[in-house]
This record gives structure tokens, C-alpha cells and sequence, in this order.
């Protein structure tokens, strides 16, 4: 079992927790992000600039019973299909049944965008969303380390 964080976009305190909580189960943190990005990783995948090259090697690295940390809905439902989990830096734990609803949104969104509209972005980071996300990790850690005993 391992962590892989996609961390083209990922707060660097959503990393942190990550670290500190993996090693609180022993489990190796792996990070994947482009050449445009400064990570501070024992685990560290540098990939190109190109779209979607972070994604396909987070898929790539990904098997069943990893835990992926993403706030890429599409990432998110490929690596579920992996039987690995997948948990967003709010977190958020993604499921199986909620993707074909989240993916539609997004598609909708994007539309949108497209044709001139204008979508919210995501609201400043504030402590509380790290403290959800600590707990949140830190309860599915919990949950993946008692089943792949």
C-alpha cells in the first residue's frame, strides 16, 4: 500500500499531513508532479509539462489498495476502477457511486465555461480544511490498514 498525491495543484500543507500521517502508518508517500513544480519528496516523480502527463502516471503507479490524494474527479474515477481509493485535499472520499454524477458536472461546467460562462473557483484554504482533510486521511488510512491485514 501507498500514498500518491497528484501534486500539480496540491497544497503544500495537504502534503505535509500526508507525510506526517504516512508515517504514522508506514506507508510510503509517493508524489507525481510536472518539471514546473518544486516538491519536497522522498518519493518524487518529476513528468513533463504536457496535459494530463501527472494523471497518466499517477494511473500508471496506482494499484488496488492504494490511496490516491487528488481534486481531479476524472484521476479519481480511473484509479477507483484500479480498486485503489481516492480522497481530494478538501477530504473529500470519492466513491464509486457518486462519479457518473461528478463527472456529468464537470462536463457541464466546462460547457459552460466554453461558451463564455463563468464557474466559481475554489474557496482560500483555511485550517479547518486541513484539519477535515487530517481527519479524513487518517480515518481511511485506518480503514485500509485493517482490511489488507
Amino acid at each position: 500500500m501507498k500514498i500518491i498525491v497528484d501534486a500539480d495543484a496540491c497544497p503544500k500543507t495537504v502534503l505535509s499531513i500526508c507525510k506526517n500521517i504516512g508515517g504514522q502508518y508506514v506507508v510510503p508517500v509517493w508524489t507525481v508532479a510536472s518539471f514546473h513544480h518544486v516538491i519536497e519528496s522522498d518519493h518524487h516523480i518529476v513528468v513533463g509539462g504536457d496535459s494530463q502527463e501527472a494523471d497518466l502516471k499517477v494511473i500508471n503507479l496506482t494499484q488496488a489498495g492504494d490511496l490516491v490524494i487528488t481534486q481531479d474527479w476524472g484521476l479519481a474515477a480511473m484509479v477507483l476502477g484500479k480498486g485503489a481509493a481516492a480522497l481530494s485535499p478538501g477530504g473529500r472520499e470519492y466513491r464509486p457511486g457518486q462519479m457518473d454524477f461528478m463527472l456529468e458536472e464537470r462536463e457541464l461546467k466546462a460547457k459552460l465555461r466554453r461558451s463564455g460562462g463563468r464557474t466559481r473557483g475554489p474557496k482560500k484554504r483555511t485550517a479547518e480544511n486541513d484539519q477535515a482533510f487530517e481527519a479524513a486521511l487518517g480515518r481511511l488510512l485506518e480503514k485500509l490498514h485493517t482490511t489488507n491485514l
